[in-house]
């Protein structure tokens, strides 16, 4: 059997990994890698260095899974990565132990919900579409006015920056740059 090492990680330098550290070591942990980062980026020092730390046969142990990683697609990224090297992945408060048979099936039911919610949203997206249609509307972005393109760019044409061409006539300025670059308009030199 191999060796528990720990994960703490917290999101700002005003939340203190002591806590953490204190009950991973108390599970068994022989060293606790840390990490003071949000769980929106996934560089993290602190794992990287537990993961080229641990070997085949160790566990990694986190006080809570959402420690490890931010949605439900990251963490079975990570289980799928820890079980490809032979490590096994425990949590405390979850009490999710992939080295059981039981643990490693909660995960396989979370991808398979995963899986699930990914294609549910593919669908209500589909629906809401297939509703807006049937009620004569056009979803996404609305065709461009082209005579107010037009009048943009006589103004360009003019001598008119696109950026003041674009808030006279309510357009976005980069579709006035845009068609103007397409219809080869420029200013006259000032």
């Amino acid at each position: 059997m191999g060796d528990i090492v720990g994960y703490a990680r917290v999101s700002t330098g005003d939340q203190d990994v002591a806590g953490q550290t204190l009950r991973l070591e108390k599970a068994g942990a022989i060293k606790v890698f840390t990490d003071v980062r949000s769980g929106r980026t996934m560089e993290r020092p602190g794992l990287e260095a537990l993961l080229a730390y641990a070997r085949k046969g160790d566990t990694l142990a986190v006080v809570r899974l959402d420690r490890l990683g931010r949605s439900l697609g990251e963490l079975l990224a990570m289980v799928a990565l820890l079980k490809e090297r032979g490590i096994d992945l425990f949590s405390l408060e979850e009490k999710i132990d992939t080295a059981s048979a039981a643990g490693e099936l909660v995960f396989h039911v979370f991808g398979a919900i995963a899986h699930f919610e990914r294609r549910l949203i593919t669908e209500r997206t589909k629906d809401g579409i297939a509703v807006a249609r049937a009620r004569g509307k056009h979803p996404g972005r609305q065709p461009v006015d082209r005579e107010k393109v037009a009048a943009a760019l006589k103004l360009v044409e003019a001598g008119l920056s696109p950026t003041v061409a674009a808030r006279q006539l309510g357009l976005g300025r980069s579709t006035v740059y845009r068609e103007a670059k397409l219809a080869g308009v420029r200013r006259p030199p000032l």
